[in-house]
Order: structure tokens, then sequence, then C-alpha cells
């Protein structure tokens, strides 16, 4: 691990904060480091307001979307709410449709099948909407390059209403409204939103043509929070405040759904973490064992009975998605090893027999191993597939941009990206590939690093530094849980690795005469030696707190500590 010390802020913006506010000058260097530079700033970031959420008709094509489905609705037509198979996809799907079904009743919904449609509008969704008689598609999630897909549903009298978030290419589809705030002519002053998020945009919009405030959308922001957490996408601006909005209702009053999903979790509140690990895996599985259409069924459920036997449906899917996550992540690390390729800039792994709805779990998996940009291809239909994930820094879909005469078609962001192509391409794809990173890559990049936001002494860590700290939440990209560095630390004596495979460890650690907090470390037991040895050492962590018996403490949760020298 390569700990690299983040910028730190000018002392007299610090300082201009830390008065405007009334708060320590570690507290306004946070709110600095994450662009928060005045009183008016930190009011919002600290009490966000439904309020702050911009007008959704400032989004381009959005009064042409609200007009078409209005025009649905008048002419009796049937509505047909397609979706991605991911949890941004049935997010988005369940909420659009559930707001529809909410004043019209004549909607329809669709998923494709991970393997036999694959990702995006499908010519099988667009024959779905023909044979059931709908005349039009709302597409979530997906779309923006969908170009000959909507050129067929012209051909059968079917228009389309795009809501997406992902880069448009060089031509828009022929859709009667593309949504997009990454359309190069959208002018919306918020480009980061989920799909779920764009969703949102449009039921706002319909909402506020008939007059309809923003409390009548509370109930859907559970969802919006979900995709938010899952989707990986900035926790600042607008989908901060979707996000912290969207948390309340996931903790007070969830849909069924949802409430099915968490309602065996022994937590008083759950954080955004909680979404991601908890929520949003068992949601995705459905769509990667068997199909998406099954987790659109429980988040649109409004009989928690019926709700949670969908839930313990879905329960026993993501059990069997764990097992086939863990076997293959083994198989690809045992081809890792047997090709002899632990020393390349990238992995790229393939077998005809890996499941296509865990790679990319695996890909994620296998960079905790070697860490570089990675591959993991499985067979799909007649061709191949594959999931693409990255590491901090590193564009991979720029790197598959200048692989693209060996790729069939390919799709995503920076850090995550999904292609396919033919068999015979896959060992020219994987040759170029490797010499693309390897070209590009810089070599700080192939180290794992930890961003520590400031150095700090134990004696700061006080009640109040907590409390002000814990008013920053959510965490997620763009406004991740501060880090920090503290040196010459020792141990108590009483450390010890703890956990069923004792892979943990366990300490209490002081600071000179500082009275110490008690410390816990994921997956460090093999650093017991550095911790335990007497030998002062330095730690970078974040602050937790511990509840046992009815009290609550502060706790460190360390991400990694090294000797002093």
């Amino acid at each position: 691990m390569r700990w690299t010390l983040k910028p730190q802020p000018e002392i007299h913006k610090i300082q201009h904060l830390a008065q405007a506010l009334n708060v320590e000058d570690t507290i306004a260097t946070l709110l600095v480091q994450r662009g928060i530079e005045t009183f008016e700033e930190a009011k919002q970031f600290f009490r966000p307001s439904l309020s702050d959420l911009h007008d959704p008709y400032l989004m381009q094509d959005m009064d042409k979307a609200v007009q078409r489905i209005e025009t649905a609705i008048a002419n009796n037509e049937n509505i047909l709410v397609f979706g991605d198979y991911d949890v941004d996809g049935t997010t988005a799907v369940s909420l659009v449709s559930s707001y529809l079904k909410s004043i019209y009743p004549n909607i329809d919904t669709y998923i494709p099948d991970r393997y036999a449609e694959g990702y995006g509008v499908s010519f099988q969704g667009i024959d779905y909407a023909d044979d059931n008689g709908c005349t039009l598609i709302i597409a979530l999630d997906c779309g923006i390059k969908a170009i000959d897909k909507v050129a067929y549903a012209q051909t059968k009298g079917i228009d389309f209403i795009i809501c997406d978030h992902h880069r448009p290419g060089d031509t828009l589809p022929d859709a009667v409204a593309v949504l997009d705030p990454k359309r190069e002519d959208c002018s919306y002053p918020y480009k980061e939103l989920c799909g779920c998020g764009v969703g949102f945009k449009l039921i706002q919009a319909l909402g506020t043509n008939r007059n309809q405030t923003i409390n009548h959308l509370i109930p859907y922001l559970d969802l919006v929070a979900t995709a938010i957490a899952a989707d990986i996408v900035p926790i600042t601006g607008e989908n901060r405040v979707l996000a912290k909005f969207g948390l309340e209702v996931v903790n007070s009053n969830p849909r069924p759904g949802i409430k099915a999903l968490i309602q065996n979790i022994k937590k008083a509140t759950l954080t955004i973490s909680d979404v991601v690990f908890i929520i949003a895996p068992r949601i995705n599985a459905a769509g990667r064992i068997k199909h998406g259409k099954y987790a659109v069924q429980l988040l649109s459920e409004f009989n928690l009975e019926q709700a949670t036997g969908f839930a313990s449906e879905i329960e026993i899917l993501n059990a069997d998605r764990k097992d086939l996550d863990k076997q293959i992540t083994e198989e690809a690390l045992q081809q890792i090893e047997h090709n002899d390729e632990q020393d390349k800039f990238t992995t790229v792994v393939y077998n005809k027999e890996w499941h296509k709805g865990v790679i990319g779990i695996v890909a994620s998996r296998l960079i905790e191993t070697y860490y570089r940009p990675t591959l993991v291809f499985t067979k799909s239909g007649d061709r191949l597939a594959a999931s693409a994930r990255s590491v901090s820094g590193f564009d991979v879909y720029n790197a598959l941009e200048a692989c693209a005469e060996h790729i069939e078609q390919f799709g995503g962001h920076m850090y995550a990206a999904g292609l396919t192509l033919k068999e015979e391409q896959y060992p020219s794809f994987k040759q170029k590939f490797e010499e693309v990173v390897a070209a590009t890559i810089h070599p700080d990049m192939r180290i794992p690093e930890i961003k520590v936001d400031m150095d700090l002494d134990f004696e700061q860590i006080t009640p109040k530094f907590n409390r002000i700290l814990k008013q920053f939440e959510p965490f997620g990209p763009g406004n991740m849980t501060p880090v920090f560095l503290t040196h010459t630390i020792k141990d108590s004596g009483f450390g010890k690795p703890i956990g069923s495979d004792e892979s943990h460890l366990r300490l209490f650690v002081r600071q000179g005469d500082s009275e110490g907090f008690a410390a816990i470390g994921f997956g460090l037991a093999g650093k017991m030696e550095i911790a335990c040895s007497e030998n002062p050492f330095d730690a970078v962590y974040s602050i937790d707190e511990n509840t046992w018996n009815g009290e609550t403490t502060i706790q460190l949760r360390l991400r990694d500590i090294r000797s002093e020298n």
C-alpha cells in the first residue's frame, strides 16, 4: 500500500471557514478539501434540502418526454417501461412504473434476459412491446447508443423515450426524447445522476405538470438512494440530497420490497455502505442468477407478506451467487498462475463455462490479488462476453476504445465496462489490451493507494469532533469517509488476531499520554508483528463507533499500519 497525503488547502481558506462556522481547523480543512469554502456552501452540505434539487425541465428534451407521456395517457396507449438488469436499471423500472401506475393503468415492464439478450435495449424487448400493443417505450439506464434498436421500433410504430446516464456516442438515437445529462448539448447543472436518478427527474417533471410537490415523490427516494449507492456515482450535489433523503426513507418507512430485504438486519440505522453491501447484492442476484424481472417484482410489491416471500427467493439466489463467485475466482487465480501471468500489466482470463452473471464480481475480486486492469471473459451464445474493472486512476473505457478493432461492441465507465467479441478475436484483443495498458498506465497506479485526508493527533479526536464528522454522511465517491494518519502510536499490550479465521487484528492504541482508543483492522492480522513489537508505529484509519451493552464509544477502523522508520 502507498499512503498519499491529499494536498492541504491554503491556510487562509481554512482559517476563514473555521471562523465562519466556529469549528476547529481540522473540520474546516476537511470541508475545504471537499470544495466547501463558504458559510453558505457548508450550510448546503450539512443541511441538504429537497429544495436544492434542480428544475427537471432544465434537462434537454424533458418537455418532449413529458408531452409524449401525457399524450399516451390521453390516447389510452400502452406504455412499456424498459430497464437494464442491474440495481440501477431494476430500481429505475420499479420507480417509473410504480409512479405511472399511480396515475394510469396501462403500464407494463420489461427487463432483458442477461444471457439471451445481453445489456441494453433489445430487439426481443421491442418485439414484446409490439406483441402487447405498446406504442411507447421508456428506456431507463440504457439506450443512449441504441440507434439501430430505436430505428427498428419506428418500423413497428413504437416511440422511444431514453433516460440514460452513460456517455453518448457521436450520434444520438432518433427517439422522441433523449434524457441524458452527459449529452454535449444538455445544460443540466448536475452531470452525475445515475439511471434511476434520471428516471426520478422524469417523474419529478411529470409531477410538476400535475401540480404535485416534491413531497409526493419522497416515498420513491428509497429506490433512488439504493441506485446511487450501488452504481458508485459521486455522492455530491444533487446525488447527495437524493441519497440523504432516500436513506431516511430506507430507515423510517421503506417500500415493502426493501423492508423485506432488511428486516433481519440487526442495525438501528443503515448507511450508504450498508446499502452497497446488504441491499444491492440481493437485488443484483436476481439478474445475475435467474432474471432481473424478479427484482422489479420485489421492489414494486406493496403487500409485505408477498414481498417477504419474494425476498426469501432472492436470498437463495444470492447464496448461489456467492458460491459461484468464490468458485470462479479460485479457478481464475489458478489460470493466472498456470499461465505464468503474475507479472503482466493486465489480467485477462477466459473460461467458456463461467457464469456470465458473476464475472464482474470476479473481476473485482481478482484486483484484490493482482492490482491491475482486469477482464473476465465467458462464452455468451456465439460470442465471448467480458466484464472489465479498473484500478484507481486508470480509465479502462479509454483503454478498450484503443482496442476497438478487436471488439464487437463495448460500453461503460472509467472503472467498469462490458464488451463482446468473436472467439477468434480473443488472442489479438488480449495482446492489444496488454500493450495499451502497459503504454498508458502510470507506475503509481500499479500499487494500491490509501488517500489520507490529514495528519491527526489522538488528542484532537474528541466526542464533538466525532459528532461533526458524522454529519459529513452520507459518504461515497466525491465525499469519501475521511482517513487520518497518526504517527508514533503503540499498542497497550493486548493486541490479538480475531475472527473465525483470525485474519483481523484488534488493538488498543495510545499516542503518548493520550487515553487511547480501541482499534480494529479487517484483514490486517498479518501486520500483528509490527503492531505488537512494543516499537512505535504509524497508522492510517477512519473514525468509527462501537456499541457494546448499550454504551457507544469511538473506535478506530485501521486501513493500514507500518513501522515508524
